[in-house]
């Protein structure tokens, strides 16, 4: 749980970043209805699970109804860092065709609760981008404000790319120093082709000063133009 700074230390600049893209998630949905939320990155170990736990954790804080969801069928951590089981989720969901409240679990921080990502299914892609999935989503925005859901690294796998289609809104995340220019401009470039609404990048791992530890740092917007092309192809399916 170490890597939850949020709630570990609240008051490090790395927790007030987070409460940044909050911020900015926040006001975003003042001009459109943001409830599922998707953070991909453009390759593996660019903190992108870390980075939508904290930002689950910050939501909760200000009193929000939070589910944070592991779909990262292929490296699944969300467990790992709250300290909880993977025995059942999503994916057991899907196959048991059970009511979803039956694998989620409370954390012991307040308004936040998690789905996991379950046992490891032999067709991911299949599965999420199943009628079933869809269903789901929606009946879930019923009970919470938020859904955030993590999935495997866009650059690596379609996952992120197939979700992305009915979720609201889409967060790509970069590791400042790791990931290479021309893999987050074509992880960009997927996420625009099947028309997922990209609220903005997470420039993580920076350096905020020499010798000290990497944090997460900026939280940007594309501009408006982006956004309207993108309506129009989505309009025209």
């Amino acid at each position: 749980m170490k890597s939850l700074i949020v709630h570990n230390n609240p008051k490090s600049p790395i927790a007030e970043a987070y409460r940044n893209v909050r911020t900015n998630i926040l006001f975003s949905n003042i001009d459109e209805n943001l409830q599922t939320i998707l953070i991909t990155s453009a390759g593996q170990g660019e903190g992108k699970s870390t980075t939508i736990s904290n930002i689950a954790l910050s939501l909760s804080d200000l009193g929000k109804k939070v589910l944070l969801i592991d779909c990262d069928f292929r490296r699944p951590s969300i467990h790992k860092k709250f300290g909880i089981t993977n025995s059942k989720g999503i994916t057991d969901i899907l196959l048991e065709n059970i009511e979803y409240q039956a694998y989620t679990q409370r954390t012991n921080k307040e308004n936040l609760d998690i789905i996991t990502a379950g046992q490891i299914p032999p067709n991911p892609s299949e599965m999420i981008s199943s009628n079933k999935m869809k269903r789901l989503l929606e009946e879930m925005k019923k009970d919470y404000e938020y859904i955030l859901v993590d999935t495997a690294p866009i650059g690596v796998v379609t996952d992120a790319a197939i979700l992305s289609t009915f979720i609201d809104g889409v967060i790509l995340l970069c590791a400042s120093g790791e990931a290479q220019i021309e893999h987050a401009k074509k992880a960009k470039e997927n996420l625009v082709k099947v028309g997922a609404n990209i609220l903005g990048v997470i420039l993580n791992k920076l350096e905020i000063e020499k010798n000290r530890s990497y944090g997460y740092y900026a939280y940007s917007y594309e501009d408006d133009s982006d956004k309207n092309t993108r309506k129009k192809k989505r309009s025209k399916k």
